[in-house]
């Protein structure tokens, strides 16, 4: 099991396939309360020919669960995914993720948009513009983190990523929620405009959250690629393996050479 240090926090993390320069560097992160096993049917395939970086977020799965709430916000998790790109040798990834995963991978490419080549967000959002729609989510996040508190890991929702999830304790999910799921201001959604990369938004048909953020990150990073998936919801690759897959194979296979 490999685990990266960051100034005594481990972080859980697994690399697939060829390294040393010799592909193209993938880095996926998963969604609130699940884990890297989400991704375990892309690895399948993509692993021949790229390298596949999967982690799980702080908080999550086999990476520590800090007791200090400070341990958990927004900036760490982009700190962290900058020292997996360090650890695994990649000057620049295709930077990917579902939901809070996605909504990471585009805090990362506005923290560090020189180390991403491609962008892929799935079933996710870019926050919120307005204060008042952003305490609301707010809200949402720290009743999440007060109910695992209250009630441990039966807690946890049943859905599909969640479902093939091990955390050892409800702990650093209620620490997650009220530092990395909550949302301190619209830095995120404000730089959607500056996205240059090559980007895929892709959503499940029937996960009805998430069409209008998608809608609204197509509209507003130009030149993307936008996939409905018929007939899945939040966890799109999981209901849909197939299909999701064709579509990251084919917006993978049209990125430029380098």
């Amino acid at each position: 099991m490999a685990t990266l240090d960051r100034n005594g926090v481990k972080i859980h993390y697994e690399v697939h396939g060829p390294n040393g320069g010799q592909a193209p560097t993938l880095l996926l992160s998963h969604g609130y309360s699940s884990t890297a096993r989400m991704w375990d049917g892309q690895v399948a395939v993509l692993k021949d020919r790229y390298q596949v970086v999967v982690w799980d977020f702080r908080g999550h799965g086999e990476s520590d669960y800090p007791k200090d709430g400070t341990q958990y916000s927004e900036e760490l998790t982009v700190g962290d995914m900058l020292a997996l790109l360090d650890k695994v040798g990649a000057k620049t990834a295709i930077v990917a993720g579902l939901s809070l995963g996605g909504y990471m991978s585009l805090a990362f490419h506005a923290s560090h948009p020189e180390r991403v080549r491609a962008l892929m967000l799935f079933d996710t959002g870019p926050g919120f513009k307005k204060d008042e729609a952003r305490a609301k989510w707010n809200e949402t996040a720290n009743k999440r983190a007060a109910d695992f508190d209250a009630r441990g890991l039966t807690a946890l929702n049943s859905s599909d990523e969640v479902k093939l999830t091990r955390h050892r304790d409800a702990s650093g999910l209620a620490g997650s929620a009220r530092g990395m799921l909550a949302q301190q201001n619209d830095r995120v959604i404000q730089s959607l405009d500056s996205v240059k990369v090559p980007t895929l938004v892709l959503v499940g048909a029937n996960d009805t959250n998430f069409l209008a953020a998608t809608d609204y990150m197509a509209a507003k990073i130009k030149g993307s690629t936008k996939v409905v998936i018929p007939d899945a919801g939040h966890a799109a690759n999981l209901h849909q393996p197939a299909r999701f897959n064709q579509a990251v194979e084919a917006f993978l296979a049209k990125l430029p050479a380098g």
